[in-house]
Parts: structure tokens; sequence; C-alpha cells
């Protein structure tokens, strides 16, 4: 794994400020080499139990995929920025059999707009990477939450106080994070090329004791549903599933950090429902709703993307009969974030990367081409 961020520093992490840097062309990638050592070091990474997810990687593969192609035929350069964002959105669209959130996504998170010739491309790709993902491999959607019920309005008031908590966690998520990553650069006693041994270690004792906590972490949302759960089990579950991937990510191993922040997510919102259960004497039959809404308050607050959120579990979900309390629960969260000023993780992470300098960077300056180029797209 060392050897393979060596090689290659834009594999390491989840990729997506990566593809965000390529988007604005701000970082040059190299796709073909991307392509190979992200999908090895991916498959190392996450296969041997770090808490890292698939679905960054996803990303950073599927534009790789879109800029090799653009390549390949001799494409324009407005072309390849197209072609890198549906290739972004058929990535997430696969990983999470949800193609609406994977176009929402690219054009929420790595566009900041909606023009028509990204929307029309990005969604004619995500389409067929879904298609393609359940018909010919059979994947299926990642969570299932298709009988959750509609939570009532006399309980919205529950939602703002969650979205208050998750909010506040959400920026605790973006400072832990930054943290972990200044912590194994600042440190001097191992060598670059064995500092994942550290998370690598770390896995082993979590593995025998909590193995949901492993990866991603989907076995968990299966415990949460089934109420297999305690509360002291729940927050025991939060910390550990937190400090792991922290230490993981931090390492700079090719994995994402957009699953374990949805199960974090959801945790968080379990720990919520039985606190609420257990001292209000709420209705427990509405506890798996505020693991559902938690994912969502907890992705809006760290990514600073409420639409692609609520779309996310609204798609999860099946039903559009959640999204009124899906969009409280996010903008609570969102507000909360944006008025303690804590900046969307993926930003901070790319501002990172340009900041130290490892990658080439590109010219930004606005020449006659560039602006050419923005003129199209919108």
């Amino acid at each position: 794994l060392g050897k393979l961020v060596q090689l290659e520093p834009m594999i390491s992490g989840s990729g997506i400020p990566q593809v965000k840097g390529a988007v604005l062309r701000q970082l040059n990638m190299k796709w073909l080499k991307i392509l190979v050592l992200k999908f090895a070091g991916g498959v190392l990474a996450i296969g041997s139990g770090m808490s890292l997810g698939r679905e960054g990687p996803s990303i950073q593969l599927g534009a790789a995929v879109g800029q090799g192609i653009n390549r390949l035929v001799g494409g324009i350069k407005v072309e390849e920025r197209i072609l890198i964002t549906s290739g972004a959105s058929a990535g997430l669209a696969a990983a999470f059999s949800a193609p609406l959130a994977g176009v929402i996504f690219s054009l929420e998170e790595l566009h900041k707009n909606f023009s028509p010739p990204i929307l029309l491309s990005a969604m004619a790709a995500s389409l067929t990477a879904d298609y393609v993902a359940r018909n010919y491999f059979g994947i299926r959607p990642v969570f299932d939450f298709h009988t959750l019920p509609v939570l009532p309005m006399k309980y919205f008031a529950l939602l703002l106080l969650l979205g208050l908590v998750t909010g506040l966690f959400g920026v605790f998520f973006n400072w832990s994070l930054l943290k972990s990553l200044q912590l194994y650069d600042k440190q001097k006693l191992i060598s670059k090329k064995l500092i994942m041994l550290i998370p690598l270690l770390l896995t082993i004792p979590v593995g025998f004791w909590v193995p949901q906590a492993l990866g991603g972490g989907q076995g968990l949302i299966e415990g949460l549903q089934n109420n297999q759960y305690v509360l002291m089990m729940l927050v025991f579950l939060v910390i550990i599933k937190f400090g792991l991937t922290m230490a993981c990510y931090g390492s700079g191993a090719p994995g994402g950090i957009f699953m374990p922040m949805l199960i974090i997510g959801a945790l968080t919102g379990g720990v919520f429902g039985q606190f609420i259960i257990k001292f209000w004497h709420f209705d427990p039959s509405f506890a798996n709703n505020f693991v559902v809404f938690a994912m969502a308050a907890y992705f809006t607050a760290i990514v600073k993307a409420p639409i692609t959120g609520s779309i996310l579990i609204t798609e999860m979900t099946g039903s559009f009969e959640h999204l009124p309390a899906l969009i409280t629960v996010s903008m609570t969260a969102y507000i909360v974030a944006d008025l303690l000023k804590s900046k969307p993780v993926y930003d901070t992470l790319l501002n990172r990367v340009l900041a130290k300098g490892k990658h080439e960077s590109l010219d930004v300056n606005p020449s006659a081409s560039t602006v050419m180029e923005a003129v199209v797209c919108m």
C-alpha cells in the first residue's frame, strides 16, 4: 500500500478531492495509472478491513475512465471535464445503486452548477452504470429502508434537535480528520512506506471484538434495523468506528470516508433514538427514522451538500414522503455547521493537496480558452 501511494500520490484517500481538482483544472490526473493503482490499492486497503469506503474510490475510478475515453478519442478539454463528471456520477451510482444521487452529487459537489450538457451527460452515465451493476453483477442497494414508517409532523421538533446534534458532530468529524492527517505528517518514527502498518494493526483487535466496524461498516446498519444494540453499546460503536476511521484515512490509504461517515451518522441517530425512547418515552416504532435521517444530516454537515444527502436517503427509502423530514434535519445540520464556519470536507482536502504541492498543478488563470470552456459548460 505504501509503495502504491508513493508511485502515484493521487490515489491517496478517497480520490474525490483529486477528481474535483481535475474538474477545476487545478490538478492533472494520469488516468491509466490512477485506474490501475487505485483499483489495486482500494482492494488491498478496504479488503484488509480498514475503516474505509469504496464509494470514494469508485468515483475516482469512474472519473479516470471518463478522462481516458476522452483522451483515446481525441476529445477537447471541455468534453473531458464533462466526461470526468459523468464518470464520477457513474461510479457513485454503481457503488450505491442510487443513480439520481450520483448525478446530484457530481453537480452539487464537483461543479456547483446544473448546466444542461453536464446534467444530461451525467444522467446518461449514471443510469447506464446502475443498469450494468444491477443486471450484470447483481449488485443491489447498499441500504434498504423501504419499510420505514412516515414520521408524524408532531415529532418534527425532535428533528431540529437531531440536526443540531449531527451538525455539531459533523464539525467535529471534519476537525478530527484534518488533525489525523496532520499527526501522520508530523510523526517521524515510522517511514512513509510503512505508515499504513498503524491502521492495519489497529484493525486486528477491532476485528476480534467488533468485526461489524471493519470496512465500510454496512453490517452495523442491519444491527440497528433489528434493534440489536442497547444505548451504551451504540455509544461504544460510535467511538470505535469514529476512531478507526480517523486512523485509517489519516494514513493516506486508498479508501474513502463516504460510507464510514454515513455509518457514523446512522449510529449517532441510533444513540439519539435510544436516548429519547429511554428518557422521553418516545414511540419505539419510529426509532429507525432517526437512524436514517441522521445519515443525511451528518453527511450534510460534513460535505455541505444538503441536496445530495436528502436525495440519497430518499432513493434508499423509495419514498418521497420522508423528504420533508430529511430536508428539515439536513438544513438544520447545515446551518449549524455554517454558523461554526466549518468548510466542506472535500474542499478542505483539495486545498490541502494543492498546498502540499505533491501533484502537478495546472494553470488556473482564466485564459481565453478556459473562459470559452466555462461558457460552453454553462
